[in-house]
């Protein structure tokens, strides 16, 4: 619990994020609720990168020409940088294009048979339903590639990990799970989990992304084995993602991909590798991204992340209670602030998630809608898909309203949103009306076959025909767009 903080100047912070004074279509200011995607980038990242770029771009640890070793040492202080913002030694760092690689680094790797802890025959991959796909795929593909079993935490009804659903023993050699659900918005129990695993000799592996932009975070003191967050999700460039592992670990592991850079020696026969971090770094490494990532973790280091903490909590408990308030709107998580992110996912009764950003994206508001790489978090709960509200350093109470008063309002009611409707606009709009989902149950967890007329997209047009001249354009636009996160 944050008890004491430093004043936040959110006006100057956002003057540092430049997109923050879009205005979008028909005339609306940009109120960018989708950091939990892709956060916006301040002015200090940009010219950082820029500065790099312009100055003293060159090939990292190759040759010996000044702008060479400039380079380099940019990289390397990036590196010291982004190491000490979350708690770790430089050398316990290496650089990813994002945190699914770094995911998929730590499962692969673990599968060699190099590895003195290599999972096998017979051995136990323990995650948990709440995972992103990327910390779930690349476990389901060690358990097929290894004959490992893959067994999981389930989850409670209020969203958080449920530690009675499942009891570890001595077969289990891999716990993979979250800090802080990017649907539930649930921070995960770090220390139980990690004592669990360690009793039976368990490694684990710890996805941050959701957490690393939003709160402190120290990977030695959290006593993690492994740890993976991405650069664009804390302020930073996309193209890059960071893992964490234990120096000791880290020096017994077999490389992940190989080439130029990862070496020691090489002969036609053989070839010995670099210590870590250099190991898992084949190839040419992304400098400028580790240059703007380390500008990043600056930024928020001067804020102060106990800061941070503090003012997304203010706007979690805004929009918690705004939305709790508004009949036919569910939340989707915990509704008390106990271990609680920044996410906030929620429905709104019979009206199609999609439909829900497509109307609030008309009043400037950016929310994330879909499964967000979640399905079998959604199917738990029976949904198809939600639509999240997300958070960072630079958003504001008056957004929070904007998203409650402005926009989510117009759902007051389930019963208005059914009258709204034509009959056959579902069938009309999306050829047989059907949505992607959950077998059996619509977003509310209802047969959505009982609402497929009334209510599977019809209100989100009945009310766009009232409130957009834009009509047609709206609807090719609310196609391709569908197209797109649907696949996601």
């Amino acid at each position: 619990m944050v008890t004491s903080v430093t004043p936040l100047d959110l006006t100057a912070i956002r003057a540092d994020f430049p997109i923050l004074k879009r205005v979008m279509r028909g005339g609306k200011q940009l109120a960018y609720l989708d950091s939990g995607a892709t956060s916006q980038r301040p002015v200090q990242v940009l010219d950082a990168e820029r500065e790099f770029l312009v100055t003293s771009n060159g090939a990292v640890h190759r040759g010996a020409h000044q702008l060479m070793e400039e380079a380099t040492d940019a990289y390397e202080q990036g590196r010291a940088d982004v190491a000490a913002f979350v708690g770790a030694d430089a050398d316990e760092l290496v650089f990813t294009k994002n945190a699914t690689e770094a995911l998929n680094l730590v499962s692969y790797v673990l599968g060699d048979t190099r590895f003195e802890r290599a999972v096998g025959p017979g051995d136990v991959i323990v995650t948990t339903e709440l995972e992103h796909h990327a910390n779930l795929i690349p476990w389901q593909e060690l358990a097929r590639r290894s004959g490992a079993a893959l067994r999981w935490y389930g989850v409670t009804d209020d969203g958080r990990i449920d530690l009675e659903s499942l009891q570890l023993d001595e077969r289990v050699k891999v716990v993979a799970f979250t800090h802080h659900s990017n649907v539930t918005g649930v921070v995960a129990p770090v220390a139980e989990l990690v004592s669990r695993a360690k009793s039976v000799g368990a490694l684990t592996v710890l996805d941050a992304c959701q957490s690393v932009p939003h709160q402190p975070v120290d990977l030695h003191a959290l006593d993690v084995d492994f740890a993976a967050f991405s650069g664009h999700k804390m302020l930073g460039p996309n193209g890059i993602g960071v893992l964490y592992g234990r120096r000791e670990l880290l020096a017994k592991m077999p490389p992940f991909l190989t080439g130029g850079s990862m070496i020691e020696t090489v002969t036609m026969e053989a070839t010995t590798y670099a210590p870590p971090p250099q190991r898992f770094e084949a190839g040419t490494p992304m400098t400028s991204q580790v240059v703007g990532l380390a500008a990043a973790a600056r930024y928020l280091q001067a804020i102060g992340m106990d800061t941070v903490e503090a003012h997304e909590r203010r706007l979690v408990t805004a929009t918690i209670e705004g939305l709790s308030g508004i009949e036919g709107v569910r939340i989707i998580g915990p509704t008390s602030m106990q271990d609680r992110g920044s996410p906030v996912s929620f429905v709104v009764d019979g009206v199609h998630a999609h439909d829900v950003g497509q109307v609030l994206d008309d009043e400037g508001i950016a929310v994330r809608v879909g499964h967000h790489c979640a399905l079998p978090l959604h199917r738990r709960f029976g949904l198809a898909a939600t639509a999240r509200a997300s958070f960072a350093v630079y958003n504001t109470v008056e957004e929070v309203d904007r998203l409650v008063a402005g926009s989510v309002a117009r759902w007051s009611s389930s019963s208005a949103i059914a009258s709204a409707a034509k009959p056959g606009a579902a069938g009309r709009r999306h050829g047989s009306g059907e949505r992607k989902g959950a077998p059996g149950a619509d977003l509310s967890g209802r047969d959505p076959r009982s609402l497929q007329a009334s209510a599977a997209s019809g209100p989100a047009r009945a009310i766009r025909r009232a409130s957009s001249p834009r009509q047609p354009d709206l609807r090719r636009r609310s196609h391709a767009a569908r197209r797109v996160v649907r696949r996601r």
